[in-house]
Order: structure tokens, then C-alpha cells, then sequence
């Protein structure tokens, strides 16, 4: 009965999308009006992400039973949006009915393919395990057609899409989906992680492969500190996303403020933290200057209530510290371009791996018979990469194959960050310093 209910308010008050050049001299202006639900911001905010497009500002506002949203996007090189078939899918997936109604947890509007097998890994972060997982399912004839790997906190997820090497199908048979998963399973055990090691089948369904793995992150607690993970190694604090958390005790919210690095995707990874962890934000605002980008969000949980403990502040504070820095591209960019062919991305993994290389993040993807991979990579010990190790590693898998894209690692005198104002102070007029209570700068 609630579902027909919000069907026939959507009926009746469609969503409705603006897309236009002339306002913002630097940017495409996009506003988003409709009925509101939770995880709507998320589903817009996925939309254009998934589009590449960078998000240089948004205005959110989501109180009562409407939502409203404006965003300031700019393609990668920094231009407009003036593609016209871009613009269109963006209007009409923007404001397509079943889109809104999709299903939340699972993920919005991507079907995976009935032309792979979808595999999910989780388990303790460890130099050359992205080799031996590669090694085995070469060894079992599984051809990767696409994946993505992160590691935060000594924690490693990944989804990775493979397809039988000698049908390029999905793999069905019952008997050898259940040896791949009992070997993925044994490399992700090593010598220390028998409880915790996992790998599954993903459900069919709706799934988004980069919310998925925020959840899979999420489930694992990699937001918890490892101590023993950074011993020995030089970490610069105040390259870390600086996050607070406030009381608006006047408006009964609860005031989120992060200040990072600014990277693409920044507002999905937040956002969808938020949303998973069952927090709505009622109004917001996000900046982006040359190398810094400010977020600042009113929220509330689900159930209506602000933040009122203080284990659910540290607990907050920590879930989005750990969701920006997963996506954060420490280390080495490396870029390989050649002819796909089954066990190449085996082959790959175990050069970096004799070359005494840890891959920190990696996304996989074949087109057209090519492999497009990105890796980034540091040191067995977390530390920069020397020149002549790389030059050595792309003698052995070729110059023109494998090229140094860009070299990410943090100088020794990071900038200084510059000053933000409170870009949101005039929505509350009534809002003063007293009624704030300061719980704690996570730095």
C-alpha cells in the first residue's frame, strides 16, 4: 500500500530536471526537484559520477516531502557538458519513474551482466595477494574481463567479472563455481585470517560494483585504525580528511564538516557512506577549490533523531574518514594498454609482484579485445617507488604496454590549507556559535 501511495504522490508531482550553460560561466548547472526518499541524493549523485563528470559544487535541500538539488558539474578536462546525448540521458534518467523507484540496498539502475560471473573478495591486505588470487583463476581458466580492488587499513576488497576462457561466458556449472570459491578462499585465509577471509558469489540483482565495495569496506571495519599496519611507516596526519561533527541543538541536526584532498568522485563516496549507514542529510553544501574541496551536511538518522552519543560521533567520524581515503590514489599511477589474453592480468600482477611492488587500488576493464588497466602501487613497505625498479618493470612487460600515468605520492611540504568560510551559514539566519556544541576534530 505505501509503495501505490508513493507511486500515484510521484504521478502526480514528476521529477524535473534543468540543464543549463548560461547561468555558471565555468560549469553545466543541473537541478534536480521531486518528491523526496531516502537515498535519492545517492542515486542522483551516482548518476553523474558514473558519467565521469566532476562535481565542482551542490546545493542540497530535502526538508518535508520534497528534494531539491543543485549541482555545478564540468567534464574531466574542466569543460561544460555540451555533449547533447550526454544531456539527454541525464534528463531522462533524472527523471524516469523507475529510476526513483529502484530498489536502495542492492544498488541503483545497474544490472550485472548474464555474461559473467560476478565474484566478491574480502580479507587482510598483504603484498602479492592481488597475484595469487589472479594466479588461481587463471590456473582455472577464468578469463577477468573487468574488476576493481581497494585496500584501506590492511583490509582488501574487490569485485571482479570473469567469464569461462573457452566459452567467454559466465561460468555455471555448480561443481566449479565451488572449487573456485574453496581456492579464493584459501588464498584470502594466508596463515592469519581463518575467520574473517571472504568470497561470494554476488546475489543477482541490482548492484553498483563501487557502492558495493564501500559496503564490503564497511562490513569488514576497515574505518578502525590499524596501528600495527603503520608502524614504520612515515604518515603525514595533516594529509588526512579532516572531519567534525557538530550538535545544531536550535534545529535538532546533527552538522557534519569535511575538509579533504579534492579527487573525483568525492561526494559519491561520502554520500554513500552516509546513506548505508542510515543517516539522511536534509540539507548540504559542497565546494571544490584548486586542490581542496569542503563538505558540509545537516543530518539526521532514519528514525528522525540526530547524533546523541558519543560512540556514534567517533563511529561517524571514523566510517567517513576510512571512505574518503579508500579511493585515495596513494602511490604510483601505472597504465597498461595491450591485446587481452587469458592469464595476462596474472602475468602482470606476479612481474609487480617479484618487482617487490604492493598494488594499493586497481581497476580492470577490457574493450574491444584490449586491457585498460590502472594500477597504483607502492613499495612492499608502503614508501615511493624507486625509478629503477619501474624502468625495470616495463622493460620486462614492454615501454609501449605499461606507461607511468602520474606519480601521486604526497611531496614532503604538503600547501597549506586555505581558510573556508561556512558556505552554509545563511541557511539557518537564527544559527549562532552558541548553539553549537563542538564534539571533536578528526584529524
Amino acid at each position: 500500500m505505501d509503495d501505490e501511495y508513493a507511486k500515484l504522490i510521484r504521478r502526480m508531482n514528476p521529477p524535473r530536471v534543468v540543464i543549463e550553460n548560461n547561468t555558471c560561466k565555468d560549469a553545466t548547472v543541473i537541478q534536480v526537484d521531486s518528491v523526496n526518499k531516502h537515498g535519492i541524493l545517492l542515486e542522483v549523485v551516482q548518476v553523474l559520477t558514473d558519467l565521469n563528470l566532476l562535481i565542482t559544487k551542490a546545493y542540497i535541500s530535502s526538508d518535508g516531502g520534497w528534494f531539491m538539488d543543485v549541482f555545478n558539474v564540468v567534464d574531466r578536462d574542466g569543460n561544460k557538458i555540451r555533449d547533447e546525448g550526454v544531456i539527454n540521458y541525464i534528463q531522462k534518467t533524472l527523471e524516469n519513474d523507475s529510476f526513483f523507484l529502484s530498489p536502495l540496498r542492492g544498488s541503483v539502475g545497474v544490472m550485472p551482466s548474464e555474461e559473467h560471473t560476478s565474484i566478491e573478495l574480502a580479507g587482510t591486505d598483504r603484498p602479492g595477494l592481488l597475484s595469487e588470487v589472479c594466479a588461481v583463476l587463471a590456473d582455472l581458466r577464468c578469463n577477468v574481463v573487468n574488476a576493481e580492488i581497494w585496500t584501506h587499513n590492511s583490509r582488501a576488497a574487490a569485485v571482479v567479472h570473469v567469464t569461462d576462457a573457452s566459452t567467454g561466458c559466465a561460468i555455471e556449472d555448480p561443481n566449479r563455481l565451488s572449487k573456485i570459491k574453496v581456492l579464493l578462499r584459501n588464498v584470502l585465509k594466508g596463515n592469519n585470517d581463518l575467520k574473517t577471509a571472504k568470497m561470494t558469489l554476488s546475489p543477482p540483482g541490482f548492484m553498483h560494483r563501487e557502492r558495493r565495495l564501500h559496503q564490503m569496506m564497511f562490513d569488514d571495519r576497515d574505518y578502525e585504525r590499524n596501528e600495527r599496519a603503520e608502524h614504520g611507516r612515515v604518515v603525514d596526519k595533516s594529509l588526512r580528511p579532516n572531519v567534525s561533527v557538530m550538535n545544531c541543538i536550535e534545529r535538532d541536526y546533527t552538522v557534519i564538516t569535511m575538509r579533504s584532498k579534492d579527487r573525483p568522485k568525492l561526494l559519491f563516496d561520502t554520500v554513500c557512506t552516509l546513506t548505508d549507514m542510515q543517516y539522511v542529510v536534509f540539507h548540504g553544501v559542497v565546494h571544490t577549490g584548486r586542490t581542496e574541496a569542503f563538505q558540509e551536511y545537516y543530518i539526521r538518522h532514519v528514525d528522525g533523531l540526530p547524533i546523541s552519543s558519543e560512540a556514534e560521533r567517533e563511529r561517524v567520524m571514523q566510517c567517513l574518514e576510512a571512505a574518503i581515503e579508500r579511493r585515495a590514489s596513494e602511490g604510483l599511477e601505472l597504465e597498461l594498454c595491450t591485446e587481452d589474453r587469458v592469464g595476462l592480468l596474472s602475468d602482470i600482477t606476479r612481474v609487480f609482484r617479484e618487482n617487490s611492488l604492493s598494488i594499493k587500488r586497481a581497476e580492470i576493464s577490457t574493450k574491444s579485445g584490449k586491457a585498460e588497466d590502472t594500477f597504483y602501487v607502492t613499495d612492499v613497505t608502503g614508501s615511493a617507488v624507486d625509478t629503477k625498479t619501474i624502468d625495470a618493470i616495463r622493460q620486462e612487460i614492454g615501454q609501449s604496454a605499461l606507461r607511468v600515468k602520474r606519480n601521486s605520492w604526497p611531496s614532503s611540504n604538503p600547501p597549506q590549507e586555505t581558510a573556508t568560510s561556512f558556505l552554509f551559514s545563511n541557511l539557518f539566519k537564527a544559527r549562532t556559535f552558541q548553539n553549537f556544541k563542538l564534539v571533536r576534530s578528526y584529524s
